[in-house]
């Protein structure tokens, strides 16, 4: 009984990946759909990864060196948040919109499922016009890797691949605490939008320019340093300032392990203290 009990959970955990792969594959077919606004949304992607591209050549056109770094070594921190950033939003930027879901009270929908509510909201969608931003931060972090003297060697590539995967989870993570805290700020998601979006910016600047409130802030709270410059930093053999030296580069899945937590908690502590849409 145990037995035949074990299999049909692990047919049922079979059939409950299905269906999240099919209403994934059903986002993707309605996206490409209508293929001029599917192009339309790709381009508006790309000149906004652009223009956020052309700040920073314009930033360091006046400056020369910021933070002790150049432009073509800002390419490679710029590369890296930016594209772990963009894969992040692709996948699980759209639980911004769970503030729209509580307003409609479309929400307890999702309680009526017998799946975790966040595993459903992050599969409720997918957004493929973030592909063209993607691509403007891995030209970036490839022109980065070939521009600048890299001492590679197997640790080298190796810090690249964690710091790739460990960005793409803290960035992910960061969504995941704003749509927590969304249950306590229905209509303040310019507050969390401050620290998602504002964290993304502050990753592709370098970090020895933050004053100490805001090292701490996005040096360790919500470790966006962590990202992109810390690796950076490492891989170009440059020195960090006073409190990031670039050993913490090492660290970087410890800090995602960190913004999990925190998301996690802000998302458990969010669910618990809603009471409904009220429909």
């Amino acid at each position: 009984m145990a037995e035949s009990s074990s299999l049909a959970t692990g047919s049922a955990r079979k059939v409950d990946l299905r269906a999240y792969r099919a209403v994934l594959a059903s986002r993707m077919r309605s996206q490409r759909a209508y293929r001029l606004n599917f192009r339309i949304d790709l381009l508006s992607s790309l000149l906004v990864g652009l223009i956020e591209l052309a700040e920073v050549w314009v930033l360091f056109h006046s400056v020369g060196t910021l933070g002790g770094v150049s432009f073509t070594q800002i390419l490679l921190v710029f590369g890296l948040a930016d594209l772990c950033f963009s894969l992040a939003d692709m996948v699980v930027g759209h639980c911004d919109n769970l503030p729209t879901y509580v307003r409609a009270g479309t929400l307890d929908v999702f309680y009526l499922r017998p799946q975790p509510l966040l595993l459903q909201l992050i599969t409720s969608d997918i957004s493929l016009r973030r592909l063209t931003r993607a691509a403007v931060g891995l030209v970036c972090l490839v022109i980065g890797l070939a521009v600048n003297d890299i001492a590679w060697s197997v640790s080298a590539v190796a810090l690249l691949g964690i710091s790739l995967v460990s960005g793409i989870a803290i960035f992910a993570a960061m969504f995941v605490w704003a749509a927590g805290a969304q249950f306590f700020l229905i209509n303040g998601a310019e507050m969390t939008n401050a620290f998602v979006y504002g964290g993304r910016y502050a990753a592709t600047q370098p970090a020895s320019v933050w004053g100490r409130p805001l090292t701490v802030l996005f040096g360790f709270f919500f470790p966006m340093a962590f990202t992109a410059y810390l690796p950076a930093l490492r891989l170009l053999g440059l020195p960090g300032p006073g409190l990031l030296p670039t050993w913490l580069a090492w660290f970087t899945p410890v800090a995602a392990l960190w913004a999990w937590a925190m998301a996690l908690l802000f998302w458990r502590v969010g669910v618990r203290h809603y009471q409904g849409g009220g429909g």
